[in-house]
């Protein structure tokens, strides 16, 4: 049901679309129009699911579609092509309007797997990357890190397969970040990878922006109540080692605002591995 839904709705923007293609009013190709949003409209599955569901909005925006598809043949009758070229599209994307409420649910499930999925291959892509640098490097407690970042990602999948989104996106969102602020760990200072990345000490600063940035998200997701509260000071000093750093690339002194992120980020390493999840750096 939730493929159908998603297919339908596709094919009826799409269709929307088309009609507003219409540049140059043809009257023959107009006329086909008339029938094509009727048919839209009154025969469709989108019609037999507005029909189906009962949904009051969704009812009502199917009226507002015949309303609009009615204006639009009562001008064609008159010979306004301009003006029936112009209502068309307006009546269909009320139909399409109409469907989408007709079936929100399905439709938010429907974008909760694409989101999903999206997010999910992103992970992979940065786990596989931090378990290729933590080999490369030969760094102390990677592969912990590696077995961790696994064990969200296949806690992901699993709560994904049950159709639980929600907890599936959290568990998703915390072994994305984790493999990111590990990778910026084990990273940060290679000089060679400097040297081949950055262009100047400013690309090099939004880089150690990103990195903070980066952990300070992980550390987010991962403190509750009474973790947050022992974490507390070292993450106050983090954040006042970044407001510094801001000071400082304020005054385009990007040398002492990247040492001062890189403090920074440190502390919020320190944070991380207190809440009970260990990362390089």
């Amino acid at each position: 049901m939730q493929r159908t839904v998603s297919r339908t709705s596709l094919w009826l923007a799409a269709f929307a679309a088309g009609v507003a293609l219409a540049q140059t009013p043809d009257p023959a190709q107009l006329e086909r129009r008339i029938s094509s949003v009727e048919t839209l409209i009154e025969r469709s599955s989108g019609a037999r699911q507005i029909e189906t569901s009962g949904v009051p909005a969704a009812l009502e925006k199917r009226e507002l579609a015949r309303a609009k598809h009615r204006e639009a043949a009562a001008a064609y009758k008159a010979g306004d092509y301009a003006k029936t070229a112009a209502l068309l599209p307006q009546a269909a994307s009320q139909m399409v309007e109409a469907v989408r409420l007709a079936a929100p649910e399905q439709i938010t499930s429907g974008k909760k797997q694409t989101d999903f999925s999206a997010r999910l291959e992103s992970a992979r892509a940065l786990a596989a990357a931090q378990r290729r640098i933590a080999a490369e490097k030969n760094v102390p407690g990677g592969a912990e890190t590696t077995k961790s970042i696994d064990a969200l990602l296949g806690q992901a999948e699993g709560e994904a397969a049950a159709g639980r989104y929600d907890t599936a996106s959290a568990a998703l969102e915390q072994g994305y970040l984790l493999a990111k602020a590990s990778i910026g760990s084990m990273r940060g200072g290679d000089t060679l990878v400097r040297s081949l990345n950055f262009a100047s000490p400013k690309e090099e600063y939004a880089y150690e922006v990103d990195r903070n940035d980066t952990h300070r998200m992980l550390l987010s997701v991962l403190l509750d109540t009474t973790k947050n509260e022992r974490a507390a000071p070292v993450v106050a000093r983090a954040a006042e080692l970044r407001h510094q750093a801001e000071s400082q690339a304020r005054l385009t002194d990007y040398p002492a605002a990247i040492k001062l992120l890189e403090e920074s980020t440190r502390e919020l390493v320190k944070a991380i591995r207190a809440a009970g999840v260990y990362i390089p750096g």
